[in-house]
């Protein structure tokens, strides 16, 4: 059984997402953001970056333990062990790895950008509000081009770069986007969020998530403030 140390943001719910697609047996493991869990230094030892999600597959290659963080990294190992959701010709594994990348360095980033300075920065900076909504929107009409004339984003079919960018999109509102004037953008989204593993995935410590309003002073400290940089 994979142990899973996670909190559900969109990068924990990526590989949520992967393990319930698949079955993978797996332990979920609460990694509290909010509450500075992620510096505690048996963590760090998995995740040097400090970030979740994070794996610990007992099973690793050649039958030995292996620790793996970057939920990129992650789907691909655990796509490559499983045999799931990442071809195998050429071609096809590029074009998904492709995307991948593409959410790992644009719509990630970028739309976790948008929503910070619109919902949670508390001194508002106009110039990098509309800097990153207008970025969001780029980004948007990026994916709702690819998917103009395809049903999936990569390969002609379902895989780890879908799991990759549709828990990013599901705050669409609070990254000031109106998913409807992406209509290809938005009839994907609505068939990622139709699939039964992918409701399961989202629900993964859905009881723990704290709404923006909820965030005290020492919170923000720890997610966006002091606490990010002090020396460890």
């Amino acid at each position: 059984m994979i142990d899973l140390y996670t909190w559900p943001t969109p990068n924990g719910h990526k590989i949520h997402i992967f393990m319930e697609e698949t079955g993978t047996p797996y332990r979920v493991i609460a990694v509290d953001i909010g509450a500075g869990e992620q510096f505690k230094l048996e963590f760090l030892r998995i995740s040097p970056n400090n970030k979740m999600p994070a794996i610990v597959d007992p099973d690793g290659p050649g039958g030995k333990p292996i620790s793996v963080f970057e939920s990129g990294a992650i789907l691909i190992y655990l796509a490559e062990k499983t045999g799931r959701f990442l071809p195998g010709d050429a071609r096809q594994r590029i074009e998904v790895l492709e995307w991948l990348m593409f959410q790992m360095a644009s719509v990630g980033p970028m739309l976790g950008q948008a929503h910070h300075f619109r919902v949670y920065a508390k001194d508002k900076a106009p110039y990098a509000t509309e800097r990153y909504t207008n970025e969001a929107r780029r980004i948007y009409g990026v994916l709702d081009r690819r998917l103009g004339d395809r049903d999936w984003v990569a390969a002609g079919q379902y895989t780890i770069a879908d799991m990759a960018i549709f828990p990013w999109l599901r705050s669409w509102e609070l990254q000031g986007q109106d998913l409807g004037a992406h209509p290809n953008l938005k009839r994907w989204f609505d068939k990622m969020a139709s699939r039964p593993a992918v409701m399961k995935a989202v629900e993964v410590l859905a009881e723990r998530r704290r709404k923006p309003e909820d965030m005290t002073d020492k919170t923000r400290d720890i997610l966006f403030g002091t606490a990010q940089y002090a020396r460890r």
